[in-house]
């Protein structure tokens, strides 16, 4: 999509179930694969990331949908510490 689109309009966002998933996916997205194995292993793309729990993305969402669609996510998942995470993410590397 990058190669394609160029990243200026593009915006990742994750649903990942713990903290550690969406760091890693998000790390992945922005500095390029950590594991080192996966195709974007040293490709910094760059691209903003955000979790679908954050408020960033959950006031762009429709009340009723995000109710029917996420929110039964946000009793079960530790929703704090996925917030916190991406938020580190994105300061260490500036998107």
């Amino acid at each position: 999509m990058v190669d394609k689109h160029g990243k200026d309009d593009i915006v990742v966002v994750l649903g990942s179930p713990s903290a550690e998933s969406a760091e890693v996916y998000a790390r992945t997205v922005t500095e390029g694969d950590p594991s080192w194995v996966g195709p974007l292993a040293g490709i910094s793309l760059g691209l903003p990331v955000f979790h679908i729990l954050e408020s960033e993305m959950k006031d762009q969402i429709d009340a009723k949908v995000y109710k029917e669609q996420v929110s039964i996510m946000e009793s079960v998942l530790e929703t704090d510490e996925i917030i916190q995470a991406m938020k580190n993410v994105r300061e260490s590397v500036s998107v």
